[in-house]
């Protein structure tokens, strides 16, 4: 059974689910926005202001989810710095799980009908051997651009909460949290780390309206004067006592002064009180792109799987 419309904050938690059901059998195949808190974390941020040219599908065997895919169509995006972007192809988020692989081609042929005549993006993950060999058949090739030393794929790191270190801020700097910051804070870290960013107080009030969200475990670094210095989110997938990291920022001005090392230690302390035994963060991967990187691997965390970027063009079909 399918089922084929615009994507509703329904749709999310069932999702999730899916998510929650593949990471405990192959994390290395959560597909690229497509675990328990990125799920969250982009519905939120962007519900409000793209879900007009969101699509997605679900899959479904009996009545458990099996598959889905999210496509994002063209918009125009409107920044905080007043700029604007025109995203002019479709990009596919989607998730199989490992035993209904068999559903792989007609995710792909619902997403060249979707975004038939535009630029397709997706980025399955490198352990999708049997998928990758799909996306090959039906004309999709390596992004090289996105492959290039300073493009855009991501890798997904993890980690245990075995033996987590104490943080170490320097003086002033204090550690506090999204229900202490409150709103207009907690946006204007997020601006102060991503600006341009089309991220909104509108976008902040919907990604606490996820059943995900809490603001226990949404840290941030107040600076002497008063500034949120850094800021990061964790996710709990209380079904697999993992937590993600997603999104973490630093304010320009704030960088390299340990910030964010001393930030993620904490968050991953408290994660583990919560009942986490396991920590996940994904970040850029590409040889341009050292510095979160070696953040990340100097915490502890490794390498669990990567994104395959690929791209199909209008002349391909």
């Amino acid at each position: 059974m399918t089922d084929f419309e615009r994507m509703t904050a329904a749709d999310v938690p069932l999702m999730q689910g899916l998510a929650q059901r593949v990471t405990a059998l192959r994390p290395d195949m959560i597909s690229a926005g497509a675990s328990y808190g990125e799920l969250a974390w982009i519905w939120g941020q962007g519900c409000s202001l793209y879900r007009e040219t969101w699509r997605r599908r679900l899959w479904f065997a009996g009545d458990e989810l099996v598959a889905w895919g999210w496509v994002s169509l063209p918009r125009r995006v409107r920044r905080d710095d007043g700029s604007v972007k025109d995203v002019t192809g479709a990009f596919l988020s989607y998730q199989v799980h490992p035993g209904h692989t068999e559903l792989v081609d007609e995710v792909i042929e619902w997403y060249d009908g979707v975004a038939a005549g535009l630029e397709r993006t997706v980025l399955p993950t490198d352990a999708e051997e049997f998928a990758l060999k799909r996306w090959a058949a039906h004309g999709y090739v390596s992004d090289v651009a996105e492959l290039g030393d300073t493009g855009g794929w991501t890798q997904l790191n993890q980690r245990d909460l075995t033996d987590v270190e104490q943080p170490a801020l320097a003086a002033g700097f204090r550690f506090r949290t999204a229900e202490e910051a409150g709103p207009e804070a907690v946006l204007q870290a997020h601006l102060s780390a991503w600006s341009p960013s089309s991220y909104t107080a509108r976008s902040y009030e919907d990604v606490r309206r996820t059943d995900a969200y809490r603001g226990d475990l949404h840290v941030l670094v107040e600076a002497p004067d008063g500034t949120m210095a850094a800021s990061t989110i964790m996710w709990f997938d209380e079904a697999n006592r993992t937590v993600e990291f997603e999104p973490v920022g630093t304010h320009p001005d704030y960088r390299r002064l340990g910030l964010a090392r001393a930030m993620i230690l904490h968050g991953m302390r408290l994660a583990r009180s919560a009942g986490a035994v396991h920590a996940t963060v994904v970040c850029l991967g590409a040889p341009g792109h050292r510095a979160a990187r070696a953040l990340y691997h100097g915490l502890g965390f490794r390498e669990l799987s990567r994104d395959t970027p690929l791209i199909k063009t209008t002349t391909a079909g």
